[in-house]
């Protein structure tokens, strides 16, 4: 049950940050400033309420089945989540919050675009460890050999 709830919760955190950084792309590429903004309001609530949970479920069931297991792969994992989750709270949550704040007051200067590729950069940094952990993961559960 762990190891599913584990799979889950690491799977939804990973959607929802692709999604965050997807989405943010695309609305600056393509849309309005009204629309960066209601994306902007989106990923605070209900986007942080899905994500912030799902991160700490991860961690915690990780952690859990960690206990029980030694290796290359689990100690690469350990050493990756860390990181992961001072990004997510040091970096990723109070850009969002900023980003959110200035977008609602039309704030759309140097320093948003500056909070959001610093958030950019921090995303691309979590997809990319968090990618490799869930690799990691599936070696280790034997569905995917490497």
């Amino acid at each position: 049950m762990t190891r599913k709830v584990h799979a889950i919760a690491s799977l939804l955190a990973t959607l929802t940050i692709a999604t965050f950084f997807l989405s943010t792309i695309v609305v600056e590429l393509f849309s309005t400033d009204e629309t960066v903004a209601y994306v902007k309001s989106l990923i605070v609530a209900p986007g942080l309420y899905i994500l912030i949970p799902a991160i700490a479920i991860a961690g915690g069931s990780g952690q859990f089945l960690s206990k029980s297991r030694s290796g290359k792969l689990v100690d690469a994992k350990k050493k990756r989540m860390p990181f992961i989750a001072a990004n997510g709270l040091l970096i990723l949550i109070p850009c969002a919050i900023f980003l959110d704040r200035f977008a609602q007051e039309g704030r759309f200067d140097e320093i948003f675009y500056l909070v959001q590729s610093i958030e950019l950069l921090a995303g691309a940094t979590n997809l990319t460890l968090m990618g490799t952990n869930i690799r990691d993961g599936l070696k280790l559960s034997g569905k995917l050999r490497g």
